[in-house]
């Protein structure tokens, strides 16, 4: 009598995709090194080779009924969250300009890049307006946000220092404008109840445009009026 050995099983089970950016990235504590180099978990290759494998596991057709449902229970879970909760959260943009740190609204933001190289306008004497930068082929006016808000420089800047600035483009009521950033956090998500009142003592260079204040690792970050920045930009623009 032939006794037949049972076959091997095999283990069907998808390897857990690393949700670094929950843990280390800009949703985590920020710890992780690379967020130097590419500001936003976003820009990483490692998040977005994570997303291209979440999507080619999306389009199997046959998964158990287990990876999938349980992926598509933590969706929905997330998507019945308290409507009030969502509402109460902004999301902000943290930047720091000299020694201040400071924030715009997410909803501004259309770009993130190297510093490019700025042509002065003809003509035109201006320590705000800076001149025009080339971005993905479209000329964009290029303004200090540093002259405007009354912000010293750092001319002694380390390497290490000069390769954290960035170049922010933000748009606004239809207009578009670059400036130059020291430093990028990327985005925060926070309470609109975390946000303070100024301070009647408040110094700080950017106190004129700065509507409030939040805390964030140890730093007091001023909260830019938006409304009155831009007002300001187009002044300086006529």
């Amino acid at each position: 009598m032939t006794s037949t050995s049972p076959e091997p099983q095999t283990d069907t089970a998808m390897p857990l995709i690393d949700d670094c950016w929950n843990r280390i990235g800009v949703r985590g504590d920020a710890s992780c090194e690379r967020l130097t180099l590419h500001i936003d978990c976003r820009n990483c290759p490692l998040h977005a080779r994570a997303a291209a494998e979440l999507l080619d596991r999306l389009q199997i057709d046959d998964v158990g009924g287990s990876w999938f449902e349980q992926t598509l229970a933590r969706t929905q879970e997330q998507a019945e969250e308290p409507r009030q909760t969502a509402a109460d959260m902004r999301s902000l943009l943290l930047f720091r300009i000299g020694e201040e740190w400071l924030a715009l609204p997410t909803t501004l933001l259309e770009e993130i890049t190297e510093l490019r190289s700025v042509h002065r306008l003809p003509h035109r004497q201006n320590a705000i307006v800076l001149g025009i930068t080339n971005i993905r082929g479209a000329l964009v006016t290029c303004v200090s946000l540093a002259a405007m808000l009354g912000i010293s420089g750092n001319p002694q800047a380390t390497a290490r220092q000069q390769l954290l600035r960035r170049m922010l483009i933000i748009r606004h009521n239809g207009q578009t404008t670059a400036f130059t950033a020291d430093e990028v956090h990327g985005t925060l998500r926070i309470a609109a109840s975390a946000q303070q009142a100024l301070p009647t003592t408040l110094t700080r260079a950017a106190g004129h445009f700065t509507h409030a204040v939040i805390h964030w690792n140890g730093h007091s970050v001023g909260l830019l009026d938006q409304e009155l920045l831009f007002h300001t930009l187009d002044r300086s623009l006529a």
